[in-house]
């Protein structure tokens, strides 16, 4: 347990607060992921809904 917060530490020591371009490029690239994920799920719910609506009018 000793160990874990010695390194638990040692990263805190390590890491910087980030610049504004920085957190800027994270909020970008987070936000376009986010996007991205809720696109493709649309794009799921929609094709379902699709191949649902085929088999359903046989």
């Amino acid at each position: 347990m000793r160990k874990f917060f010695h390194n638990c530490w040692r990263v805190l020591r390590v890491a910087k607060k980030p610049d504004k371009n920085e957190y800027l490029q994270v909020a970008k690239v987070t936000g376009l992921g986010i996007l991205l994920v809720g696109f493709v799920g649309f794009m799921v719910m929609f094709l379902g809904s699709i191949i649902q609506e085929i088999f359903a009018s046989i």
